[in-house]
């Protein structure tokens, strides 16, 4: 038992370019502290341009870098089997002009979206109808509940998507973000079988 260390590889990390990814940046290790830091500390990529934004680092790679550098080392692994490396490049500089036409594209684009639906669902014939109901009278434009529903739409979008800005209202995620979630679990299970597929061609071809 002294002579053997726990490992788990982490599921998503980020590096920076040029960096020399070692156990410690991919993977959590357990076991004596000596063995632990001798192993942290073993080198297993090289990132480089060729690498492009994505590194997919498998249980086995890592696994024989440290039997290499550690011949006699016990290891035990459990957790997930590959490593997704995303590689962070320096910051471009942000260009205010395509942010303020992204921001009026989609500005535009939503407000036709709403008006577009209140259109084809008679909306306005709603709140007309609404309107004599409360008031006994008819008026072409009921102000009166027409702006109260604006300003609650408004607030059912905000709550819905549980952000003003960067503010949250509470710790449940929102709709979005969990399907942001459920849409980089498939991209990454994605990446994760295609490198798979190439490492198995590349065997092939030898």
């Amino acid at each position: 038992m002294e002579n053997m260390v726990y490992i788990r590889m982490r599921y998503r990390v980020h590096v920076h370019q040029d960096q020399n990814i070692q156990v410690k940046n991919i993977a959590k290790v357990l076991g004596p502290e000596q063995l632990v830091k001798k192993v942290e500390e073993i080198f297993v990529h090289q990132v480089s341009i060729e690498d492009k934004t994505i590194v997919i680092i498998d249980l086995s790679q890592m696994l024989a870098r440290i039997l290499e550098s550690m011949p006699g080392l016990e290891v035990q692994t459990f957790g997930p089997t590959q490593t997704i490396v995303e590689i962070i490049y320096d910051k471009r500089k942000v260009s205010y002009l395509a942010v303020t036409a992204v921001w009026l594209l989609l500005f535009f684009g939503t407000a036709l979206t709403i008006m577009n639906y209140h259109e084809d669902v008679s909306m306005q014939d709603v709140h007309q109808k609404l309107f004599k109901i409360i008031t006994g009278r008819e008026d072409s434009k009921p102000l009166l509940i027409q702006i109260p529903y604006s300003f609650g739409l408004g607030l059912g979008m905000i709550l819905f998507f549980n952000h003003f800005f960067r503010k949250r209202f509470n710790e449940e995620p929102s709709p979005l973000e969990v399907e942001i979630f459920n849409y980089q679990q498939d991209l990454d299970q994605f990446m994760i079988m295609n490198e798979n597929k190439e490492s198995v061609k590349q065997l092939d071809e030898r």
